[in-house]
């Protein structure tokens, strides 16, 4: 399991400094004893978005939190890291409608779906110019994480078997697009940014779909768990980062303009302005207030019930918890008001 710890203890700095900051502002006083909450997360915008927001605009501190964060390659190293006792909280991807469904967490806080964050590249100089031409060939992917629950979905819906009619070639994301432009695999189902690296060093390659094909039939959600025992001993703690949370996705979604400048230059220094404007609208988000209804009607378990049957059925998981169960909305309805 690799971990970043040098941007973990960056984000950690960043994350006190905006409250030493506030402090000095005279923003309303923050209790001198905050709580630290240990946050892993995956460095897409998807799933960053609002922690940054919160850590630059002083959401987080206003709740009285300081977030220590760490990151992860994958989802899967997350949660195993979270299960381990090493993090309190994750944010991540697909991955959120897996370890809960085996009774490792607890899922309590939605960031937005992954519209079009998942994307499946191709190369015509191997032959690939159609989804006819993928049968019998490999595909390099990270599976068990969001961009094979896309995979699958695509595959599906253009009449080819995932176990049958293609190779899947399970590799870390950073081999399986390195794999692609080195030629030794024609396809790759990625998610974003490593298109960018694609773009870069393999300019004739081809995006046949992204995930926005799919929705809202195989819509990919992406949230936030805890382990189930910090999750009953800390609800105050959790309590105060959804609405930490809705603080800062609302701001995020009202002055993206003045915002994701900030977090360019701050926690993406390697990724031109323009294209961090583009994974941002490769999500779909939603206000506080729409989450909300989402989580009343029953939408977004039923969103999240939908990733975990592919997880049953790819990972085999005996006697799955439901969405209904590992997923509270009890927590996000008492504390963000409609």
């Amino acid at each position: 399991m690799k971990k970043i710890a040098t941007a973990s203890r960056r984000r950690f700095l960043q994350a006190t400094g905006a409250a030493a900051t506030l402090a000095m502002s005279g923003f309303p006083a923050i209790a001198q004893s905050r709580t630290k909450v240990r946050v892993g997360y995956v460095n897409t915008l998807a799933v960053n978005g609002q922690i940054w927001t919160g850590v630059h605009r002083g959401h987080w501190a206003k709740e009285g939190l300081e977030l220590e964060t760490t990151q992860f390659n994958t989802g899967l190293e997350l949660f195993n890291a979270m299960i381990g006792g090493s993090l309190d909280m994750v944010s991540t991807g697909a991955v959120l409608s897996n370890f809960p469904a085996r009774g490792q967490g607890k899922v309590f806080l939605l960031n937005n779906i992954e519209f079009a964050t998942a994307q499946l590249w191709v190369r015509e100089d191997q032959g690939i110019k159609t989804w006819a031409d993928l049968k019998g060939r490999k595909i390099a992917t990270t599976t068990g994480t969001t961009a094979h629950v896309f995979l699958d979905t695509a595959l599906r819906a253009n009449k080819l078997d995932p176990a049958k009619d293609v190779e899947i070639i399970n590799q870390r994301m950073p081999d399986a697009v390195t794999a692609f432009i080195s030629g030794a695999v024609p396809a790759v189902a990625l998610w974003v940014p490593f298109n960018l690296t694609v773009k870069q060093k393999l300019p004739a390659a081809k995006m046949l779909v992204d995930a926005s094909a799919y929705f809202p039939q195989a819509a990919i959600v992406g949230g936030w768990a805890t382990r189930n025992d910090y999750f009953e001993k800390n609800r105050d703690a959790c309590a105060r980062l959804v609405r930490g949370w809705a603080a800062s996705n609302d701001d995020l979604m009202t002055n993206t303009a003045a915002i994701l400048p900030i977090i360019q230059k701050n926690n993406y220094p390697q990724v031109p302005l323009d294209e961090l404007q583009e994974q941002f609208k490769a999500s779909k988000y939603y206000s506080s207030a729409e989450w909300r209804k989402l989580f009343a009607d029953g939408t977004a378990t039923r969103w999240q019930q939908q990733v975990t049957d592919f997880f049953v059925r790819f990972g085999g998981i005996q006697n799955p918890v439901p969405a209904t169960q590992y997923f509270d909305t009890k927590l996000y309805l008492e504390n963000v008001k409609a």
